[in-house]
């Protein structure tokens, strides 16, 4: 079993991880990563469910698939940050809101909140 420390590690790691991608979308530095996803159909919204869904399973393991009346807490926390994050592309002049977006991130969550890693 991953002692507690690693159970933190990861998710802390990865949303350092995505911290840095809405950093360099903020600034609209679209480096080599942002093009290929370009190029692939939907791949911006694959991006987002893959990216968030993921966050929400580290988050989930780390706090042990604790529940928050039917949801995971990992998933509701990482869901909060999503809406907040999304919502506030409004301000931001380099990035344009999109609802499909949002769609996306909450699709990701919610696939991977009906696993369970033992």
């Amino acid at each position: 079993m991953i002692n507690a420390n690693m159970r933190w590690f990861l998710p802390l790691s990865f949303f350092i991880f995505i911290s840095y991608i809405i950093f360099l979308v903020d600034t609209a530095d679209h480096n080599f990563a942002f093009r290929l996803v370009g190029h692939i159909p939907h791949g911006d919204k694959i991006a987002h469910a893959v990216l968030y869904g993921l966050m929400a399973l580290l988050l989930n393991y780390a706090l042990d698939f604790r529940k928050y009346s039917t949801i995971q807490l990992g998933s509701l926390i990482v869901l909060t940050f999503a809406t907040l994050e999304e919502f506030s592309q409004y301000y931001i002049p380099s990035r344009t809101f999109d609802m499909g977006d949002l769609l996306a991130d909450f699709v990701g969550v919610v696939l991977v909140s009906f696993w369970r890693i033992k």
